[in-house]
């Protein structure tokens, strides 16, 4: 029988800084096919420690590392969560049910590719699920993608659910956008069901900007986008890179350091010097790498969005929602708007709407592992391209 639980949602994302945890009540919906109920209780946001931080950044899409070090690292990072959820309880004064733990994804690779004589899927998030429920005696719902992927489906994204159930409106159509590492929106059309929400990863997030600045600068990110200020936007750069097969991919598509990882953040700060010639400048670099996420946006908005929420209705009826830690950079949100304001569309932040900018996509996973727990479907197949609703995740108890 469903029924109404606490549970907290742990999120590390692909830019690799820190964990969120999101502690929220979760009840069956009011009305038969109505969406359940989320109600937000705390949220905590703990950073990596340096060394953790290079390490886990070590094991993304590696060439090369030690299966000793991934099994470490793996066992590692379920200590960490389990102490993230124990410092939220006491902060907040609440005891889970249940903890939905995303994990940190090192390898991820939604479409199809050949692999040992058999096209293929893959991917990989860690952290161990039994070190938490065994720290907190509770059950633990983990690896939520490969449900999805053995489905058909890209594995990503998978906070359409939370979208959906959260933040659909008879009234408005939405647009709700994550700026983590990646950037993802989730788009759902004024009285839209299930079936008509539309979601895809637009690129980059944070993460070009900074892998730059770790370059440049040797500082973990831009922050207020105070580099980003600076320098000049390398257009040419820009219009070059929003060419490529990516861009253009018709939705539903994922990404993510596969595609703008180490290898393309060299190519990018090359495009950069060369098209920046004898005024060559590291602020220029920034400035064009927080464009790229804007330009990502925007050209994703036009190409596939516009005419899914709408295109004839009023303009004032689409809401552009904004959450993740790309809202903090000043420059980043600057130039979205920028973007965005020639087709009517006006920039919001997630608070706006009663979440935590930073906190969203923790309450995404606290939401899918209560799904799950009562064996109901997480992904949304319009978003992910599975075949079908699936249940997702791997259940560990105590």
């Amino acid at each position: 029988m469903v029924k109404s639980m606490v549970v907290a949602g742990v999120m590390s994302g692909t830019s690799a800084d820190g964990v969120d945890v999101a502690i929220c009540k979760i009840s069956p919906a009011l009305m038969a096919g109505g969406t359940p109920r989320i109600k937000l209780l705390g949220h905590l946001g703990l950073a990596y420690s340096k060394t953790l931080r290079t390490a886990v950044l070590g094991a993304m899409d590696a060439d090369a590392i030690s299966v000793a070090e991934l099994a470490r690292l793996n066992w590692r990072l379920g200590e960490l969560y389990a102490d993230a959820v124990v410092s939220a309880q006491e902060k907040f004064g609440v005891t889970v049910n249940l903890v939905g733990c995303h994990g940190q994804t090192i390898y991820h690779q939604g479409s199809p590719e050949k692999y040992l004589g058999k096209a293929l899927r893959a991917t990989w998030q860690i952290g161990e699920a039994s070190v938490i429920a065994e720290r907190l005696r509770v059950p633990v719902v983990s690896d939520f993608r490969p449900g999805d992927l053995a489905a058909g489906g890209q594995g990503a994204p998978l906070v359409p659910m939370l979208d959906y159930c959260m933040f659909r409106s008879a009234k408005v159509s939405r647009v709700l956008l994550n700026l983590g590492g990646i950037g993802n929106l989730t788009a759902i059309p004024a009285e839209a069901g299930v079936d008509g929400l539309m979601a895809f990863d637009t690129g980059p997030g944070n993460m070009v900007i900074d892998a730059c600045m770790k370059r440049l600068y040797a500082r973990e990110f831009d922050r207020a986008g105070a580099v980003g200020r600076t320098g000049r936007v390398l257009q040419n750069v820009v219009q070059e890179v929003l060419k490529e097969k990516y861009f253009s991919a018709l939705p539903p598509k994922s990404c993510g350091r596969e595609q703008f990882g180490e290898v393309f953040v060299s190519r990018f700060i090359a495009m950069c010097r060369k098209a920046g010639g004898v005024e060559d400048r590291n602020e220029d670099v920034i400035t064009t790498a927080t464009a790229l996420t804007a330009a990502s946006v925007g050209q994703a908005y036009r190409k596939f969005v516009w005419g899914h929420v709408g295109q004839a209705a009023p303009l004032s009826r689409v809401e552009f929602v904004v959450a993740g830690g790309g809202t903090k950079n000043v420059s980043l949100m600057r130039m979205l708007s920028a973007e965005l304001e020639p087709m009517g569309v006006k920039v919001r932040l997630m608070e706006e709407l009663g979440v935590p900018a930073q906190a969203k996509e923790a309450v995404a996973f606290a939401l899918l592992a209560w799904l799950s727990w009562f064996d109901l479907p997480g992904n949304i197949p319009a978003a992910t391209g599975a075949k079908r609703a699936a249940v997702l995740g791997k259940v560990t108890t105590v």
